[in-house]
């Protein structure tokens, strides 16, 4: 049994194929983001205040802007009947949705403050649940979503949310 387990460890096709996926992540400072870019982030940042988080202190801000010029934002809400909370980013793009129906997402931006209750010195990146509920919203658009993902000193700019999530499911 055991040599029979050590083949099928150590097995290696003749013919294997490879995928390589890379994301590219430029990495800015505040001030070469274009207008449109750093008004996002401030909003996503003061949406960081608006945060309800007890229990994790760690508040978390988005902004979408919407192709009809709008900015929707969302901060995460959390509850003593774990996991009865909701992420920022989701309740910035569900409200966004029911808000404006007919208008497609164009950029989101993602902020969090921590425990300490100072912005986080790295960007953060939105969970699963908010990657696959995002690159809904990216499909239903028809185009990518740009993503800025902030931190104190320095901001990842993302070409789409799609690349925060190779391999997606989807049934589109």
């Amino acid at each position: 049994m055991f040599l029979c387990i050590e083949r099928a460890i150590n097995y290696k096709p003749q013919i294997m194929k490879t995928i390589e996926i890379a994301t590219p992540i430029e990495i800015l400072s505040f001030d070469e983001l274009n207008e449109i870019e750093q008004n996002v982030v401030n909003e996503a940042r003061e949406a960081t205040r608006r945060s309800y988080a007890p229990y994790s202190r760690f508040n978390v801000g988005a902004a979408i802007v919407l192709d009809n010029g709008e900015v929707i934002t969302g901060a995460n809400q959390e509850n003593v009947a774990y996991p009865s909370g909701i992420c920022a980013e989701r309740v910035a793009c569900y409200y966004a949705h029911a808000r404006y129906p007919e208008a497609r997402f164009v950029m989101i931006a993602i902020s969090a403050r921590g425990t300490d209750g100072n912005e986080i010195d790295h960007p953060i990146s939105p969970c699963g649940a908010c990657r696959q509920a995002l690159l809904e919203y990216e499909t239903i658009a028809g185009h990518d979503i740009a993503v800025l993902l902030v931190g104190k000193s320095e901001i990842y700019r993302l070409p789409s949310v799609k690349s925060l999530l190779p391999l997606a499911f989807s049934d589109f």
